[in-house]
């Protein structure tokens, strides 16, 4: 009876898209017939595929500790701290993930974002000890601390690029891409106010049919986990989306179309 039983939960886990594993790649299970495609080791692709996962079941919550009430969006939570300040909201939780990469690889110089009224935020300067002044519109630099491209450093430098930046400067940074050639880490963005953004964190093929199914990640408002999203339009298929060369695509709470597709310029 026990074997039966374990059997029937591992059968509903399976249907429903989600196993027991720890990252994005090992608990999202694939449709029959799909495999993941390749990603290059080291690449931003095969970072975003391997993000960690919080236990199956856990909750989104917002940066209050106040748990996000609609389990209908999402179908899993990235395991990453948000901070404790309503900073971390849908452009920023791509910014998050493309900067933590980039940290990663320690290529620092390639870490730069630009505030709504378009001054350019350089980590490095930051890191050697900068900081920044605002006053109104105007945005300057003045050096106030020693040389540090410590973690905790390179998150101050996260929470003041939040503050500062948007969904309207994002869009702006990003370059245009056609859905067919959609890849791992590309972002669909509306850039206005409040406007919107998530992200492609995972893709799949079916080498029979050449079809592609992607995965998408979001956090909110108010400033929440970063969250794997659920397809609200085809519960047989989600949390995977078929990727369509063009139309809409419904997320759970957001309507984009095939135009807001972009990527970040190398």
């Amino acid at each position: 009876m026990k074997r039966f039983i374990l059997f029937g939960i591992c059968c509903l886990f399976a249907l429903q898209g989600v196993g027991q594993g720890t990252t994005v790649q090992t608990r999202i299970a694939l449709p029959a017939g799909f495999t993941r495609i390749n990603v290059k080791e080291g690449s931003f692709e095969e970072y975003l595929r391997n993000l960690p996962l919080r236990p199956r079941g856990s909750k989104v919550h917002y940066y209050d500790g106040r748990e996000k009430r609609d389990t209908r969006v999402y179908c899993a939570v990235v395991d990453m701290e948000i901070g404790k300040r309503d900073l971390q909201q849908c452009a920023d939780a791509v910014i998050r993930l493309r900067a933590e990469y980039l940290y990663k690889q320690k290529a620092y110089d390639k870490i730069h974002f630009n505030f709504t009224n378009g001054f350019r935020v350089d980590y490095t300067k930051w890191a050697e000890g900068y900081r920044i002044s605002v006053k109104g519109n105007q945005v300057s630099w003045y050096k106030a601390k020693e040389k540090d491209y410590s973690y905790k450093t390179f998150r101050a430098y996260l929470d003041i690029v939040f503050a500062y930046a948007g969904t309207l400067s994002l869009s702006k940074e990003l370059k245009s891409i056609p859905m067919a050639s959609m890849r791992i880490g590309d972002v669909f963005i509306q850039g206005g106010s409040p406007g919107h953004a998530v992200i492609v964190v995972d893709m799949a093929e079916n080498p029979a049919t050449g079809q592609k199914l992607y995965l998408l990640a979001q956090s909110y408002m108010p400033a929440q986990d970063i969250q794997i999203l659920k397809n609200p339009g085809d519960s047989s298929l989600s949390p995977w989306y078929l990727l369509k060369s063009e139309g809409n695509v419904i997320t759970p709470e957001w309507g984009f179309t095939s135009f807001d597709l972009k990527r970040f310029k190398e």
